[in-house]
């Protein structure tokens, strides 16, 4: 049976949007020579105007969604990066908090929850976001459960040129569209997508893109394809959130760029053993590896490339301030303490949180193959989420 075949069923409705993004992109695979690289469908697939899953009206987070992240599993995860956020704001003139991707707008409603409570609230709280229905699911978040605080919030329409304070990405950079390239038969090939049979389908053309192969250059000689030509292999490069990393390097003055996502460091990300990439879809929180179902209903991620991201930003003149597990992070930053201030014999509230705090931090949910990473400008305080279990021997 097709794993496909126990996927909750569409509606009509749904199923008919699904064939329109399909339907733009058989026309950009035509109008291109009957090929286009991966990046591009995933780009179509996910932020087509008006029609890709992010800047369609479809319902992402939660259990009507497709998945769920961290700020929506507990609000013990954004009270505890208001403790980092506290620290830094302390080193800072003017706290400001540029948030990208902001969900449902649970992260920022817990941060500027606990910022107030310390008396830290920031003048201003930005955020970015490219789904329109995101942004009125924010919006309609913050205006019901903290009106007093929904005036310090502004939704951007487009980047200031210089920003100071701390820029927050949680679960963004999976999402950026990514190239595929793989290696067989003594060569290498990017993989695209062509319209065949009255479907989509893959097909590998000679690497032309010469960014990748600067990149691929360094990956080939460590996944070691060289002893026999039928080993084939197949990965993701992000472009796109390197010249992301590069953009945040120029938009920021003084602060920290502070990201959360799943991921490894260069080494273990392209490990031999690792052939098939970290290509993963999601619908109706089903994780499948067919980036093929349904366009336009369902997510497409890859991890981060955290090694990648780093030299990006150290050549842009930005500084490494850590990297570690997302359950270093919030260990390190103090969400046993807020935990703690619940009484262990007040069952009704200590036992839901306490489960929740385990799905962040321990290694077998994200507590492990999510990555917490930092970077400053004019900013050298060390960071207290890093204080122990710091990775970055590994980037």
């Amino acid at each position: 049976m097709s794993l496909h075949t126990s996927f909750p069923l569409a509606s009509e409705i749904a199923l008919a949007h699904s064939q329109s993004v399909l339907t733009l992109i058989k026309e950009q695979i035509l109008a291109s020579d009957g090929w286009i690289p991966f990046e591009q469908f995933m780009n179509l697939a996910l932020y087509a105007p008006g029609m890709g899953y992010y800047s369609s009206g479809a319902t992402k987070l939660g259990s009507a969604g497709d998945f769920v992240t961290a700020p929506e599993i507990s609000s013990l995860f954004g009270r505890t990066l208001a403790l980092q956020l506290s620290q830094i704001f302390q080193c800072l003139k003017h706290p400001y908090i540029l948030e990208f991707g902001a969900g449902s707008g649970r992260l920022a409603l817990d941060i500027l929850i606990e910022l107030e409570k310390a008396a830290e609230l920031p003048e201003k709280y930005f955020i970015m976001e490219v789904s329109a229905e995101l942004r009125q699911r924010q919006q309609t978040l913050l205006a019901s459960k903290a009106p007093h605080l929904i005036h310090r919030v502004e939704w951007l329409e487009r980047l200031p040129d210089q920003f100071n304070g701390i820029i927050l990405a949680n679960e963004v950079l999976d999402a950026m569209p990514v190239h595929l390239v793989a290696w067989h038969d003594n060569a290498i090939f990017e993989r695209g997508v062509i319209w065949q049979n009255n479907q989509l389908a893959w097909q590998d053309r000679p690497l032309q893109n010469i960014d990748l192969h600067l990149i691929t250059g360094q990956i080939t000689s460590q996944i070691n394809l060289d002893n026999d030509s039928r080993f084939g292999y197949v990965s993701e490069f992000n472009l796109a959130a390197i010249g992301f990393m590069r953009s945040l390097a120029k938009l920021l003055h003084q602060g920290v760029i502070l990201l959360i996502d799943y991921g490894f460091g260069r080494d273990e990300y392209y490990h031999p053993q690792r052939n098939q990439g970290t290509l993963m879809c999601h619908y109706r929180h089903y994780a499948h590896d067919n980036p093929f179902y349904l366009p336009g209903l369902q997510d497409i991620t890859s991890h981060v490339d955290f090694s990648a991201l780093t030299h990006a930003a150290i050549d842009s003149n930005l500084t490494l301030l850590g990297y570690t597990t997302q359950a270093f992070f919030l260990i390190n930053s103090g969400i046993t303490k807020i935990l703690a201030q619940i009484p262990v014999e007040d069952n009704m509230r200590y036992l839901p949180q306490s489960n929740q705090l385990q799905k962040l931090i321990n290694p077998a949910e994200m507590g492990e193959l999510f990555k917490a990473i930092a970077f400053g400008k004019e900013f050298s305080e060390p960071l207290i989420g890093f204080s122990a279990g710091d990775m970055s021997r590994l980037l």
